[in-house]
Protein backbone atom coordinates (compact mmCIF):
# COMPACT_ATOMS: atom_id res chain seq x y z
CA UNK A 1 0.00 0.00 0.00
CA UNK A 2 1.62 3.24 -1.16
CA UNK A 3 1.82 6.37 0.97
CA UNK A 4 -0.85 7.97 -1.26
CA UNK A 5 -3.38 5.20 -0.58
CA UNK A 6 -6.06 5.70 2.09
CA UNK A 7 -5.42 3.92 5.37
CA UNK A 8 -7.82 1.26 6.68
CA UNK A 9 -10.56 2.56 8.95
CA UNK A 10 -11.04 -0.80 10.69
CA UNK A 11 -8.19 -1.84 12.97
CA UNK A 12 -7.97 -5.41 14.27
CA UNK A 13 -6.06 -5.70 17.56
CA UNK A 14 -2.91 -7.81 17.33
CA UNK A 15 -2.62 -7.64 13.54
CA UNK A 16 0.10 -6.13 11.37
CA UNK A 17 -0.19 -5.20 7.70
CA UNK A 18 2.25 -6.51 5.09
CA UNK A 19 2.68 -6.64 1.31
CA UNK A 20 3.93 -9.16 -1.23
CA UNK A 21 5.70 -7.76 -4.26
CA UNK A 22 4.87 -9.03 -7.75
CA UNK A 23 6.86 -12.03 -8.87
CA UNK A 24 9.39 -11.40 -11.61
CA UNK A 25 7.77 -13.48 -14.36
CA UNK A 26 4.36 -11.74 -14.38
CA UNK A 27 5.24 -8.29 -13.10
CA UNK A 28 3.18 -6.65 -15.85
CA UNK A 29 -0.10 -8.27 -14.82
CA UNK A 30 0.45 -8.90 -11.11
CA UNK A 31 0.17 -6.21 -8.46
CA UNK A 32 1.35 -5.93 -4.91
CA UNK A 33 -0.80 -7.99 -2.55
CA UNK A 34 -1.64 -6.80 0.95
CA UNK A 35 -2.31 -9.16 3.85
CA UNK A 36 -2.85 -9.00 7.60
CA UNK A 37 -0.89 -11.19 9.98
CA UNK A 38 -1.57 -12.13 13.60
CA UNK A 39 -0.94 -14.78 16.22
CA UNK A 40 1.36 -17.78 16.40
CA UNK A 41 1.23 -21.45 15.56
CA UNK A 42 0.55 -23.36 12.36
CA UNK A 43 -0.38 -21.13 9.41
CA UNK A 44 -4.00 -20.46 8.53
CA UNK A 45 -4.93 -18.40 5.47
CA UNK A 46 -8.26 -16.56 5.31
CA UNK A 47 -9.80 -15.71 1.92
CA UNK A 48 -12.66 -13.22 1.76
CA UNK A 49 -15.88 -12.90 -0.19
CA UNK A 50 -16.92 -10.95 -3.29
CA UNK A 51 -16.68 -7.16 -2.76
CA UNK A 52 -14.96 -7.39 0.63
CA UNK A 53 -11.39 -7.62 1.95
CA UNK A 54 -9.23 -9.01 4.76
CA UNK A 55 -11.17 -7.03 7.38
CA UNK A 56 -14.12 -9.30 6.61
CA UNK A 57 -12.51 -11.54 9.25
CA UNK A 58 -12.14 -8.82 11.88
CA UNK A 59 -14.14 -10.76 14.49
CA UNK A 60 -12.71 -14.17 13.62
CA UNK A 61 -8.99 -13.32 13.74
CA UNK A 62 -8.80 -12.56 17.50
CA UNK A 63 -10.65 -15.81 18.24
CA UNK A 64 -8.13 -18.04 16.43
CA UNK A 65 -4.81 -16.18 16.78
CA UNK A 66 -3.91 -18.10 19.96
CA UNK A 67 -3.95 -21.30 17.92
CA UNK A 68 -2.66 -20.19 14.51
CA UNK A 69 -0.46 -17.72 12.71
CA UNK A 70 -3.19 -15.99 10.75
CA UNK A 71 -2.75 -14.58 7.24
CA UNK A 72 -5.79 -12.70 5.90
CA UNK A 73 -5.28 -11.81 2.25
CA UNK A 74 -6.70 -8.97 0.18
CA UNK A 75 -7.37 -10.78 -3.10
CA UNK A 76 -5.89 -9.22 -6.27
CA UNK A 77 -7.22 -5.71 -6.90
CA UNK A 78 -9.43 -5.84 -3.81
CA UNK A 79 -9.06 -4.25 -0.40
CA UNK A 80 -5.69 -2.54 -0.43
CA UNK A 81 -4.00 -4.87 -2.90
CA UNK A 82 -2.71 -3.06 -5.99
CA UNK A 83 -5.09 -2.35 -8.85
CA UNK A 84 -3.36 -3.24 -12.12
CA UNK A 85 -5.04 -1.84 -15.27
CA UNK A 86 -6.10 -4.63 -17.58
CA UNK A 87 -5.54 -7.40 -15.03
CA UNK A 88 -7.70 -10.51 -15.19
CA UNK A 89 -10.22 -11.32 -12.46
CA UNK A 90 -11.04 -14.76 -13.77
CA UNK A 91 -10.82 -17.49 -11.13
CA UNK A 92 -7.36 -18.71 -12.27
CA UNK A 93 -5.93 -15.20 -11.87
CA UNK A 94 -7.38 -14.78 -8.39
CA UNK A 95 -6.20 -18.25 -7.47
CA UNK A 96 -2.72 -17.23 -8.60
CA UNK A 97 -2.79 -14.49 -5.96
CA UNK A 98 -3.53 -17.06 -3.25
CA UNK A 99 -0.72 -19.26 -4.50
CA UNK A 100 1.67 -16.28 -4.43
CA UNK A 101 0.95 -15.82 -0.74
CA UNK A 102 1.71 -19.46 0.04
CA UNK A 103 4.78 -19.77 -2.15
CA UNK A 104 6.44 -16.38 -1.60
CA UNK A 105 6.02 -16.68 2.17
CA UNK A 106 7.01 -20.37 1.92
CA UNK A 107 4.03 -21.54 3.98
CA UNK A 108 3.62 -25.25 4.63
CA UNK A 109 1.08 -27.32 6.57
CA UNK A 110 -1.48 -24.61 5.81
CA UNK A 111 -5.15 -24.57 6.71
CA UNK A 112 -6.96 -22.71 3.92
CA UNK A 113 -10.23 -21.09 4.99
CA UNK A 114 -12.40 -19.28 2.47
CA UNK A 115 -15.87 -17.86 2.47
CA UNK A 116 -18.04 -17.48 -0.65
CA UNK A 117 -15.65 -16.69 -3.53
CA UNK A 118 -12.78 -17.33 -1.11
CA UNK A 119 -14.08 -20.85 -0.49
CA UNK A 120 -13.80 -21.70 -4.17
CA UNK A 121 -10.27 -20.28 -4.27
CA UNK A 122 -9.30 -22.24 -1.16
CA UNK A 123 -10.33 -25.48 -2.87
CA UNK A 124 -8.68 -24.74 -6.21
CA UNK A 125 -5.47 -23.46 -4.62
CA UNK A 126 -5.35 -26.65 -2.55
CA UNK A 127 -5.70 -28.67 -5.76
CA UNK A 128 -2.69 -26.83 -7.21
CA UNK A 129 -0.50 -26.94 -4.08
CA UNK A 130 -1.19 -30.27 -2.36
CA UNK A 131 2.27 -30.30 -0.79
CA UNK A 132 1.55 -27.08 1.13
CA UNK A 133 -2.07 -27.49 2.22
CA UNK A 134 -3.02 -29.42 5.35
CA UNK A 135 -6.80 -28.96 5.16
CA UNK A 136 -9.49 -26.79 3.59
CA UNK A 137 -12.49 -25.24 5.29
CA UNK A 138 -14.85 -24.00 2.56
CA UNK A 139 -17.67 -21.80 3.87
CA UNK A 140 -20.68 -21.24 1.60
CA UNK A 141 -18.90 -21.86 -1.69
CA UNK A 142 -19.96 -19.31 -4.34
CA UNK A 143 -20.08 -21.70 -7.28
CA UNK A 144 -23.69 -21.70 -8.49
CA UNK A 145 -25.73 -19.78 -11.05
CA UNK A 146 -27.22 -16.39 -10.14
CA UNK A 147 -25.25 -16.20 -6.89
CA UNK A 148 -25.96 -12.99 -4.99
CA UNK A 149 -28.91 -12.29 -7.29
CA UNK A 150 -30.78 -14.96 -5.32
CA UNK A 151 -30.60 -12.78 -2.22
CA UNK A 152 -33.29 -10.29 -3.22
CA UNK A 153 -34.54 -7.60 -5.56
CA UNK A 154 -31.98 -4.95 -4.58
CA UNK A 155 -29.03 -7.18 -5.44
CA UNK A 156 -30.62 -8.26 -8.72
CA UNK A 157 -31.18 -4.65 -9.76
CA UNK A 158 -27.75 -3.37 -8.74
CA UNK A 159 -25.65 -6.27 -10.01
CA UNK A 160 -27.75 -6.41 -13.17
CA UNK A 161 -27.06 -2.72 -13.71
CA UNK A 162 -23.33 -3.15 -13.09
CA UNK A 163 -23.22 -5.91 -15.70
CA UNK A 164 -25.28 -4.07 -18.34
CA UNK A 165 -23.19 -3.13 -21.39
CA UNK A 166 -22.68 0.60 -21.83
CA UNK A 167 -24.13 1.84 -18.51
CA UNK A 168 -22.41 -0.79 -16.33
CA UNK A 169 -19.28 1.26 -15.59
CA UNK A 170 -21.45 4.22 -14.60
CA UNK A 171 -23.59 2.12 -12.27
CA UNK A 172 -20.47 0.63 -10.68
CA UNK A 173 -19.29 4.14 -9.75
CA UNK A 174 -22.60 5.01 -8.07
CA UNK A 175 -22.23 2.67 -5.09
CA UNK A 176 -23.40 4.30 -1.84
CA UNK A 177 -23.79 3.33 1.80
CA UNK A 178 -27.48 2.46 1.65
CA UNK A 179 -27.10 0.22 -1.38
CA UNK A 180 -23.96 -1.54 -0.17
CA UNK A 181 -25.45 -2.08 3.30
CA UNK A 182 -28.65 -3.46 1.81
CA UNK A 183 -26.83 -5.94 -0.41
CA UNK A 184 -24.54 -7.15 2.38
CA UNK A 185 -27.41 -7.46 4.85
CA UNK A 186 -29.15 -9.75 2.37
CA UNK A 187 -26.42 -12.25 3.22
CA UNK A 188 -27.14 -12.08 6.96
CA UNK A 189 -29.91 -13.48 9.11
CA UNK A 190 -28.79 -11.17 11.93
CA UNK A 191 -28.68 -7.76 10.23
CA UNK A 192 -26.90 -6.20 13.24
CA UNK A 193 -23.81 -8.26 12.41
CA UNK A 194 -22.99 -5.69 9.70
CA UNK A 195 -21.20 -2.85 11.49
CA UNK A 196 -21.29 0.71 10.18
CA UNK A 197 -17.52 1.18 10.38
CA UNK A 198 -17.02 -1.92 8.22
CA UNK A 199 -19.36 -0.55 5.55
CA UNK A 200 -17.41 2.73 5.71
CA UNK A 201 -14.22 0.73 5.20
CA UNK A 202 -15.62 -0.96 2.12
CA UNK A 203 -16.82 2.35 0.71
CA UNK A 204 -13.37 3.87 1.22
CA UNK A 205 -11.84 0.99 -0.74
CA UNK A 206 -14.56 1.41 -3.36
CA UNK A 207 -13.44 5.02 -3.88
CA UNK A 208 -9.90 3.99 -4.86
CA UNK A 209 -9.03 4.97 -8.44
CA UNK A 210 -9.86 2.04 -10.69
CA UNK A 211 -11.84 0.08 -8.11
CA UNK A 212 -15.26 0.31 -9.83
CA UNK A 213 -13.69 -1.39 -12.86
CA UNK A 214 -12.31 -4.12 -10.59
CA UNK A 215 -15.70 -4.69 -8.96
CA UNK A 216 -17.42 -4.88 -12.34
CA UNK A 217 -14.81 -7.31 -13.67
CA UNK A 218 -15.21 -9.55 -10.63
CA UNK A 219 -18.98 -9.72 -11.13
CA UNK A 220 -18.50 -10.36 -14.85
CA UNK A 221 -16.16 -13.24 -14.13
CA UNK A 222 -18.23 -15.01 -11.49
CA UNK A 223 -19.07 -17.77 -14.03
CA UNK A 224 -15.41 -18.76 -13.84
CA UNK A 225 -16.03 -19.74 -10.19
CA UNK A 226 -18.68 -22.16 -11.36
CA UNK A 227 -16.28 -23.60 -13.93
CA UNK A 228 -13.66 -24.03 -11.18
CA UNK A 229 -15.81 -26.73 -9.57
CA UNK A 230 -14.16 -29.10 -12.02
CA UNK A 231 -11.01 -28.86 -9.84
CA UNK A 232 -12.65 -29.92 -6.57
CA UNK A 233 -12.13 -33.62 -7.14
CA UNK A 234 -8.37 -33.01 -7.36
CA UNK A 235 -8.09 -31.75 -3.78
CA UNK A 236 -5.98 -34.18 -1.73
CA UNK A 237 -6.27 -32.46 1.66
CA UNK A 238 -9.18 -33.13 4.03
CA UNK A 239 -12.09 -30.77 3.30
CA UNK A 240 -14.78 -29.42 5.59
CA UNK A 241 -17.79 -27.90 3.80
CA UNK A 242 -19.68 -25.39 5.95
CA UNK A 243 -23.04 -23.91 4.96
CA UNK A 244 -25.44 -21.53 6.60
CA UNK A 245 -28.97 -22.89 6.76
CA UNK A 246 -30.17 -19.77 4.94
CA UNK A 247 -27.30 -19.47 2.47
CA UNK A 248 -28.05 -18.43 -1.10
CA UNK A 249 -27.05 -21.91 -2.30
CA UNK A 250 -29.77 -24.51 -2.72
CA UNK A 251 -29.74 -28.04 -1.43
CA UNK A 252 -29.07 -29.26 -4.97
CA UNK A 253 -25.93 -27.06 -5.11
CA UNK A 254 -24.68 -28.48 -1.83
CA UNK A 255 -25.41 -32.05 -2.82
CA UNK A 256 -23.52 -31.53 -6.09
CA UNK A 257 -20.43 -30.44 -4.16
CA UNK A 258 -20.72 -33.37 -1.76
CA UNK A 259 -20.68 -35.65 -4.80
CA UNK A 260 -17.44 -34.03 -5.99
CA UNK A 261 -15.97 -34.21 -2.47
CA UNK A 262 -17.44 -37.44 -1.09
CA UNK A 263 -15.00 -37.64 1.83
CA UNK A 264 -15.58 -34.08 2.99
CA UNK A 265 -17.05 -33.34 6.39
CA UNK A 266 -20.26 -31.33 6.23
CA UNK A 267 -21.70 -28.81 8.68
CA UNK A 268 -24.87 -26.75 8.35
CA UNK A 269 -25.28 -23.90 10.82
CA UNK A 270 -28.89 -23.35 11.89
CA UNK A 271 -30.14 -19.82 11.28
CA UNK A 272 -26.93 -18.60 9.63
CA UNK A 273 -26.88 -17.13 6.14
CA UNK A 274 -24.10 -16.38 3.62
CA UNK A 275 -21.62 -14.28 5.62
CA UNK A 276 -20.86 -16.64 8.50
CA UNK A 277 -17.55 -14.93 9.36
CA UNK A 278 -19.56 -11.78 10.13
CA UNK A 279 -22.58 -13.47 11.67
CA UNK A 280 -21.18 -16.45 13.61
CA UNK A 281 -17.40 -15.97 14.02
CA UNK A 282 -17.57 -17.77 17.37
CA UNK A 283 -18.91 -20.96 15.81
CA UNK A 284 -16.41 -20.81 12.97
CA UNK A 285 -13.57 -20.20 15.44
CA UNK A 286 -14.61 -23.21 17.53
CA UNK A 287 -14.53 -25.39 14.43
CA UNK A 288 -11.08 -24.14 13.39
CA UNK A 289 -9.57 -24.30 16.87
CA UNK A 290 -10.80 -27.85 17.34
CA UNK A 291 -8.56 -29.07 14.54
CA UNK A 292 -5.54 -26.81 15.19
Amino acid sequence: MSSSEPRPKVRIPGTTSHVIAPSGADHGTEGTLRYLKAGSGAPIVLLHTVRTQAEHFRSLIPLISDHYTVYALDLPGMGYSEIVPGASYQEPAMRAGVKRLLTQLDLDDVTLVGESMGAVLALTAAADLPERVRRVVAVNTYDFRDGIARSGLLARLVIGGVLTPGVGPVVARLENKAVLSGILQSGLTDKTALHTDYVDELLQVGSRPGYPAVARAVYQNLPSLIAARSRYAEVKAPVHLVYGENDWSRQSDRDANKELLPDAEFTQLPGASHFIALERPDVLADLLNSVA
